[in-house]
């Protein structure tokens, strides 16, 4: 039996374009015990959201619609808020300030959501 730590129910604010991958992003959520409490497809929501939802993490396509998610990014990180990037796109090189922010390669399984959920919060 595999030891992890099991993390306390998050808030998470979710930032993706296509609906049915941020149904799937819903649903790992809910598998793993935690709670989408804001959700945006479009940039100019989501910055607007990342101003005011309160959330404990945040989940980031990093295009939306071809709009790079950067500055949503940057209000999450003056705001304290840990984050990840998800791409659907190989080599997807992120901006210097955001290098060490995990970033992780869609499609993905469950478990590695957990893991780098933890590693980001636990």
């Amino acid at each position: 039996m595999q030891n992890t730590v099991m993390l306390k129910p998050l808030r998470v604010f979710v930032v993706e374009d296509e609906i049915l991958i941020r149904m799937l992003f819903e649903d790992m959520l809910d598998e793993l015990g935690h709670e989408v409490t804001c959700a945006a497809s479009l940039f100019d929501e989501a910055l607007a959201m990342s101003r005011t939802c309160e959330v404990d993490v945040a989940i980031l396509d990093v295009r939306l619609a071809g709009v790079e998610v950067y500055p949503v990014a940057s209000v999450l990180a003056e705001r304290g808020i840990p984050f990840l990037f998800a791409s659907g796109m190989t080599g997807t090189e992120v901006p210097e300030p955001f290098r060490g922010r995990p970033t992780m390669q869609k499609p993905f399984e469950v478990e590695r959501l957990r893991d780098v959920l933890t590693r980001l919060v636990g």
